[in-house]
């Protein structure tokens, strides 16, 4: 014979402390989790991480644009967002 757990009882008194458990730890002031990175005004920084090539082409542009590296992936990347991107025929 094997011994199993018994199932948990189910009653209305039940779920509504369950809710004002899940109500009181929700309004703990540590209870959001905080993005990850650091903020920089009012940008958050994040990690990337890209082949070599690709890297080199990107500071190719940079320096033709005459911009920074970080701006021309700001700038990628909000175009994409904002006008749809198009990967191998299928896209917004």
């Amino acid at each position: 014979m094997t011994i199993t757990k018994p199932k948990p009882k189910t009653s209305a008194q039940g779920t509504t402390q369950e809710a004002a458990a899940a109500g009181f730890i929700a309004g703990a002031p540590d209870s959001t989790t905080k993005p990850k990175g650091v903020r920089k005004g009012n940008k958050q920084q994040i990690s990337l991480t890209m082949t070599p090539a690709l890297l080199a082409k990107v500071d190719a542009l940079a320096g033709k644009l005459g911009q920074s590296r970080a701006a021309v992936i700001n700038m990628a990347v909000y175009r994409a967002v904002e006008h749809g991107l198009m990967i191998d025929g299928l896209g917004e």
